[in-house]
C-alpha cells in the first residue's frame, strides 16, 4: 500500500486518503492478508509499516518543494518494492505513482484515484489503463473520464466503531458543523450564511492552505465570533464528539468533489448531512435517510427545517453498511482477484 509523504497513517487530523488507506489495510489485515504500508514516519498499525518520509516534509505540501519531495518519496518506495516480492502494489499517491507503476511494469499494479479528474489527466489515465488497474471512488468521478477503462468503483470507508453516534436530538448541541479545509470550493461562506439565517451556531473545522488565505481573511475571519467558531484542526476524541453532537453537517461544495469523506464521518455519527448537488454528494447522501441535497442556501435552509424527518439511528446504521470497511474490503479484493493477475485473494495464502 503506497500512500504519500504528507501525513501519517492513520492521520492525526487532516488526511482523508491516509484514513482510507488505513481502514483498507486494517480490513485486509483482519481477513488474514499480509499488508505493508509505505508512508510517513509515525505511521502505525497491526500491519507492517515502512516509514519513508520524515514528518517535516508536511510543511512543503502546496509549495514549490511539493513535487521534489513527492518524487523522492516515490523513488525510495519503489526501490524498496523492487527488492521484495508483492502480489499487489496498490498506489494511493496520484499520477506520478501511477506513472512509476506503469514504467516499472509490476503485474499487480492497482491505483485508486482520490482526486477530481478531468481533461489531460483523463487522457493520461486512458494511456495506462491497460497496465494499471484503475479504481474510482464514485461514479461521479469516473463519469468525468469516459475514455478511461476503469476496473472498478469502490466507495471509501470509515470504521463505524471509532465513532460514538448520538441518536436523540435533545442530546445534541445547538450547532451545525463543517469539517473541511477552508476553501472557496468548500464554500464556508455559504455555511455562514445558512447558519445566520437558521439562527444556529456554526463550527468550522479545517486548516487554511496558502492558496486560501485571502479567502479566509475576506470571507470567513470577519464572521468569527459568538455565532461562528473556527478550529484549525480537530482530531481524535474531539472530532468524534463534535461530529456526534452536531445537529447537522453542512457541505455546500462548489466543485466536483470526487467523494467527501467528512460526510460519511458525520453520518455514522448519527448526524445528517446538508449538501449541494456537486460531485459525488448526491451519490453519497441518501435523501431523507442520511441527509438532504439542495441546490442553494434557500434549499439548504428548507432542508435544515426538515432534520426532524430523519431517524438518526437509521442514518448511522445505513451509512455504516454503505461505507464501512467490509464493503471496501470486498470491493478491492475483487479488483485484486482480477484474472489479469491470476491470483486468488479471498482467502490468504
Amino acid at each position: 500500500m503506497v500512500v504519500g509523504p504528507w501525513f501519517p497513517v492513520p492521520p492525526e487530523g487532516y488526511g482523508g486518503t491516509e484514513l482510507v488507506a488505513y481502514n483498507l489495510s486494517l480490513e485486509l489485515h483482519r481477513r488474514g492478508h499480509h499488508v505493508t504500508v509505505f508512508g510517513q514516519e509515525g505511521s502505525r498499525g497491526p500491519f507492517e509499516v515502512v516509514p519513508v518520509a520524515p514528518p517535516e516534509w508536511s510543511g512543503d505540501l502546496g509549495t514549490k518543494f511539493q513535487a521534489p519531495r513527492e518524487n523522492t518519496f516515490l523513488h525510495r518506495v519503489h526501490e524498496l518494492i523492487r527488492r521484495r516480492s508483492f502480489d499487489i502494489v496498490h498506489d494511493h499517491s496520484g499520477s506520478t505513482g501511477i506513472l512509476l507503476a506503469t514504467l516499472l511494469g509490476h503485474p499487480g499494479a492497482v491505483a485508486t484515484l482520490h482526486t477530481a479528474v478531468s481533461g489531460p489527466q483523463c487522457d493520461f489515465l486512458a494511456e495506462v489503463d491497460d497496465v494499471v488497474r484503475l479504481v474510482g471512488i464514485s461514479h461521479s468521478q469516473q463519469a468525468r473520464c469516459p475514455q478511461v477503462d476503469w476496473t472498478a468503483m469502490v466507495y471509501n470507508a470509515v470504521d463505524p466503531t471509532v465513532y460514538r453516534p448520538v441518536f436523540r436530538r435533545q442530546d445534541k448541541g445547538a450547532y451545525v458543523i463543517q469539517l473541511a479545509r477552508i476553501s472557496p470550493k468548500k464554500a464556508q461562506h455559504l455555511s455562514i450564511e445558512l447558519a445566520r439565517r437558521a439562527g444556529v451556531r456554526l463550527l468550522l473545522a479545517g486548516k487554511v492552505d496558502q492558496d486560501a488565505i485571502d479567502y479566509f481573511e475576506r470571507e470567513i475571519q470577519p464572521h468569527i465570533g459568538r455565532t461562528v467558531e473556527w478550529r484549525e484542526n480537530v482530531s481524535g476524541e474531539e472530532k468524534v464528539r463534535l461530529l456526534a453532537e452536531a445537529q447537522a453537517m453542512v457541505f455546500p461544495i462548489q466543485w466536483e468533489e470526487p467523494f467527501g469523506l467528512a460526510m460519511i464521518e458525520a453520518m455514522v455519527s448519527g448526524t445528517p448531512v446538508l449538501a449541494t448537488p456537486r460531485g459525488a454528494a448526491s451519490e453519497v447522501v441518501d435523501a431523507g435517510i442520511t441527509g438532504w441535497i439542495a441546490p442553494d442556501v434557500d434549499g439548504l435552509l428548507d432542508a435544515y427545517g426538515r432534520l426532524d424527518d430523519i431517524d438518526l439511528r437509521r442514518c448511522a446504521e445505513h451509512a455504516g453498511r454503505r461505507f464501512g470497511p467490509q464493503q471496501m474490503g470486498d470491493g478491492y479484493l475483487s479488483v485484486y482477484e482480477s484474472t489479469r493477475f491470476g491470483q486468488t485473494f479471498s482467502k490468504p495464502a
